[in-house]
Parts: C-alpha cells; sequence; structure tokens
C-alpha cells in the first residue's frame, strides 16, 4: 500500500484487515446512508492512499455491519464519557480509525493502539486531532499491556473506555482469555470495554469472507457462549450485548431466534463488558 507521500508500506495479513473499516466509514454511507457515519478523517485519509476501492465496496454485508457497529460504539462511548467526562478512553487496536472524533468531550484522554507496523503507517498519514490524543505500540498477545500503556489501574483511579473492534477474533482463545482477564485485573472499577464477537459457526471460516479471505487470515476466537466473556475473571461483567440483526428489522429478529439454539452467541455482536 502507498501512502500519500510515496512511501510503501507492507503490512502483516491480520494488519490488513484494517482497510476494511476504513473504506467502510469513508464510502459505505453512499450505499446505506441511514447508518452512514459521517467519518472525515477516514475520507482525508483515502485521498492519500493509493487503493483500489472496488473489493470493500462490493462486500455490502460487511460494509452494513461495521456502519452499524460504529453507531454502536459511538453510543457506548458518548455515555461513557457523559458519565465520566475527564477519563481515559483507549482503542487497542485501532487501525487507521479515529473515533475520538466522535467522543471528545473537550477533557477527556484518548489513547490509540496498534501493532508497531500499522503505528508506523498511522505516524504517515493520520495525526492526532488534539493534544490529549496520543497513540502507543502494543502486541495484546504479551501479557502485561495494560500496564506498558500506562493506564490508570488504581481502585480509586477514574474509570477507562475500552475499546477493542475487529482484532479478538484473530486472536486464540487462550489469549482471549488473557486479555480480558488482564482487563478485569488492572482496569478500575465502573471500567468498560466494548468489543465484537462471532458465533462459534465463524471459527475457521475466514477464507469465505469476501474481503478478509483475500488477506489469508483466520478467524480463531468465536465464543460459543456469552459466559465465555467473563469467565476469565470474577470481576467481569456482561453490561450489553446488542446484535447486528438490528440492521434486518422483524426478519433478522425472528431469523435470528431461530438461529440461536445452533450458534448459542449472535452471528455477530458487539458486546459491552464492565468490571
Amino acid at each position: 500500500m502507498k501512502t500519500g507521500d510515496g512511501r510503501q508500506h507492507t503490512l502483516p495479513p491480520v494488519c490488513q484487515t484494517l482497510l476494511i473499516p476504513l473504506v467502510a466509514r469513508a464510502r459505505g454511507g453512499e450505499a446505506f446512508p441511514a447508518l452512514a457515519c459521517h467519518d472525515a478523517a477516514a475520507e482525508q485519509l483515502l485521498d492519500q492512499l493509493d487503493l483500489d476501492l472496488r473489493p470493500y465496496l462490493k462486500d455490502r454485508i460487511t460494509t452494513q455491519n461495521i456502519l452499524w457497529r460504529t453507531r454502536v460504539i459511538q453510543s457506548a462511548g458518548r455515555a461513557f464519557f457523559q458519565a465520566h467526562p475527564d477519563s481515559q478512553g483507549v482503542n487497542l487496536g485501532c487501525g487507521l480509525s479515529q473515533h475520538f472524533q466522535w467522543l471528545d468531550q473537550g477533557c477527556n484522554r484518548w489513547l490509540d493502539s496498534d501493532l508497531p507496523e500499522v503505528m508506523a503507517l498511522r505516524d504517515t498519514c493520520l495525526a492526532a486531532d488534539v493534544p490529549r490524543q496520543h497513540h502507543a505500540e502494543v502486541d495484546l498477545r504479551t501479557p502485561g499491556w495494560w500496564q506498558r500503556l500506562g493506564l490508570p489501574s488504581g481502585t480509586h483511579d477514574k474509570p477507562v473506555f475500552v475499546l477493542c473492534e475487529g482484532v479478538l477474533m484473530y486472536l486464540t482463545p487462550e489469549q482471549v482469555e488473557a486479555v480480558l482477564a488482564e482487563f478485569a485485573e488492572q482496569a478500575p472499577p465502573g471500567s468498560q470495554m466494548v468489543l465484537d464477537t462471532m458465533s462459534r459457526v465463524g471459527r475457521g471460516m475466514a477464507r469465505a469472507h469476501p474481503t478478509v479471505g483475500p488477506t489469508g487470515v483466520q478467524f480463531l476466537w468465536c465464543p460459543a457462549s456469552a459466559d465465555e466473556l467473563t469467565r476469565p475473571h470474577p470481576r467481569l461483567r456482561l453490561l450489553q450485548t446488542r446484535s447486528v440483526s438490528e440492521c434486518y428489522g422483524w426478519l433478522g429478529t425472528v431469523t435470528e431466534a431461530c438461529w440461536m439454539p445452533v450458534t448459542g452467541t449472535p452471528m455477530y455482536a458487539m458486546v459491552t463488558l464492565s468490571v
């Protein structure tokens, strides 16, 4: 992938998936105006990248899902920062997203973090909007990431809003359990983590996905039940689950109700955990 300054960036397979939400947020509103998120940062960034958009825009289901989950993230983040206006937010596996454009309350702080290859690309083409927005490298597969990011961890510290979208399904179940346990162990009381899940029928099926499949990555973590989300630590609580079936009205709701005995969880959902 080539940026506007002419530099060529080669990303590992998992990191290549960051282009999927980038294109969806920048151009998906043309196909789904009711879900348009008006992502000014994504629109500007696409102008800098030498990228063929056609394969991404043809994947209409994924585009719709991403626009929907963006709405869910906005809702959860705004509610959290309205209750805790001067708290810290962190995006684990941020890719080229710029959620702080919607969640900036004027006094809260935000940290974007991802693997070194992604942060090198981000530094080239996506600057922080305000001084209260920072960035750092992180590898969630290595324990101790919470402290390395310098996130609040005291029982009397202000709660932290944690976003982890489009990340955990590419980790092994053991790695996801460790991530959730570290969040629960380290985060101050009242902290929340927003993440996305796929049902167990998606495990090992990434090759069939029109835009994820070409990257060569695989879906490794697809929980069979909601219990898997809170099992890693006794402090974890399931605060909310929202299914993508919302996008499809009553037909989606009925279809999911029929499939739930088989899938165990929604086919795709946004989950909010709290400690």
